[in-house]
């Protein structure tokens, strides 16, 4: 299986995500990334936040998920910022807000199947965020918000990822404060090469036969 995309899905999400944000200014990235998880139909959506961290993005995301039937789970550091987090979320029942236990690692390491996976790179954990997520085995993206303003200087998404990792493509995009972006490609299944051979196939109208390679 691999991520399929739907532009149906990723219009949907957006138009309600730029109805529901109008009062926030983050530069379309709410927006953004609503329509890429619900274009990616994205089942399980996670995202870090702490205190002071722009709501908007958040709002976009469950959104994603409301349109995916999916779920929208939010770890945040601490108790004070899972309250403030949830009054701002207030109304949207998709989201699942999650205090960090005793290592980052732990609390993401128990979500299996991640598909789209959001983080600040201001925060000194984003790293650790991003290695040990359990990915879906038909793909998943993952996002760097604030990426200009990443506070580890020489990131590269092939020493962050886990080996054997397939990354199909990653983008910079000038959005926001910046969002660096990576496609991981399905893992698992029948991965061997089929050798090609040649298909013969002739015109019946024109009497003409073509070869074909595949």
């Amino acid at each position: 299986m691999k991520l399929v995309w739907s532009p149906e899905t990723a219009s949907d999400a957006y138009i309600d995500t730029v109805k529901l944000c109008k009062s926030f200014k983050e530069s379309g990235v709410a927006e953004f990334l609503s329509a890429t998880a619900a274009g990616w139909n994205a089942k399980l959506i996670v995202e870090t936040w702490s205190r002071g961290d722009q709501i908007a993005t958040s709002v976009g995301l469950a959104v994603a998920a409301t349109h995916t039937c999916g779920r929208h789970v939010c770890i945040v550091p601490d108790e004070v910022s899972k309250l403030e987090y949830m009054s701002a979320m207030r109304g949207f029942a998709t989201t699942e807000v999650v205090v960090v236990g005793e290592s980052i690692e732990n609390t993401v390491e128990e979500y299996s199947g991640v598909d789209f996976l959001v983080v600040n790179s201001k925060r000194r954990d984003f790293v650790k965020t991003l290695r040990f997520a359990k990915l879906s085995n038909k793909g998943a993206v993952l996002v760097c918000k604030n990426a200009t303003q990443r506070a580890i200087s020489g990131f590269k998404w092939h020493d962050v990822l886990k080996g054997g990792t397939r990354v199909v493509r990653s983008v910079f995009l000038p959005v926001g404060s910046g969002l660096d972006i990576v496609h991981v490609g399905a893992t698992g299944g029948n991965t061997r090469k089929l050798p090609s051979r040649w298909i013969r196939h002739v015109d019946h109208l024109s009497g003409e036969e073509h070869l074909f390679r595949r």
